[in-house]
């Protein structure tokens, strides 16, 4: 199954599938594609980053453009895949509040598990979705955009209850996403948590304070995690070797950066992807 929107105009596209056919496999490798895989039928198997892991099932992994997906044919998985031009999350950041949480808040790709009514809400998206590619007419892609900011709306709802936000908590909510949006953005030239409370004009202790009330990691492990992330990425997916990557993240010393990435991943760079 393969259900393509697309709009030669704005470039935006749009897809709904489960990976049965060979073209939709080849949207894995496309750049500039959110991902939302959902495992619907059973536990599936799938490769992000690199890393191996199981997807329980009636569990969704939200994916951005910037994780390396892999999966087998017939994984298992039913997915909406995206373009930026189809839906910015960022633009649109005050119709969802999904940007720096569901997408882009933390190096590890956010997964929401289902249960009960959340199952029943999916399927009922998933449904709609799939009757709306019936219609072709000109606002067939307005209508799809409203059905994926209802289930981006209803997963963000999701993640938040099962980490029990609170409205008193949004606003430390919303520092959070504030804090992991910067570091998308600026983890290549800024490497310590002062950098970052500088720009949210915050005080490193409040936010270290704000990340541990919410149950977070610290923000300096953040900062960590994604560039170790951003290392193991281009050590595996490019030809660069560990000098130029860490010249390329930000470590103007080859050995600081060797013995960062040894710290945040367990072995040193020039033995990261080998077998044992």
């Amino acid at each position: 199954m393969k259900l393509d929107y697309q709009n030669i105009k704005d470039e935006s596209k749009f897809t709904l599938t489960n990976f049965t056919c060979t073209p939709s496999l080849h949207l894995l490798n496309r750049k500039g594609l959110y991902k939302i895989l959902w495992a619907k039928t059973d536990d599936a198997e799938i490769t992000i980053d690199g890393y191996h892991m199981t997807i329980k099932k009636n569990q969704v992994v939200f994916c951005t453009p910037l994780n390396v997906v892999e999966l087998d044919k017939d994984a298992g998985f039913e997915a909406l895949v995206f373009n930026r031009e189809f839906y910015c999350i960022r633009d649109h950041d005050d119709e969802v509040s999904c940007y720096g949480f569901l997408f882009f808040g933390s190096a590890q790709p956010k997964i929401a598990t289902l249960k009960g009514e959340d199952i029943t809400r999916f399927e009922a998206s998933f449904y709609m979705i799939k009757d709306e590619f019936k219609t072709k007419d000109n606002i067939q892609g307005e209508m799809l955009r409203v059905l994926l900011k209802r289930l981006l709306i209803t997963s963000t709802r999701l993640l938040k209850s099962e980490s029990e936000t609170t409205e008193q908590d949004e606003p430390q909510y919303d520092l959070v996403r504030q804090f992991h949006v910067l570091v998308e953005q600026h983890f290549r030239e800024k490497h310590a948590v002062a950098d970052y409370a500088d720009l949210l004009f915050k005080s490193p202790k409040t936010l270290s304070n704000v990340f541990k009330k919410s149950g977070n990691t610290s923000p300096l492990k953040v900062i960590n995690s994604r560039l170790a992330l951003e290392a193991k990425r281009l050590l595996l997916y490019s030809d660069k070797t560990a000098e130029e990557v860490a010249f390329e993240i930000g470590f103007n010393d080859p050995a600081h950066f060797s013995r960062f990435f040894k710290k945040e991943v367990g072995v040193p760079p020039s033995k990261f992807g080998l077998e044992s």
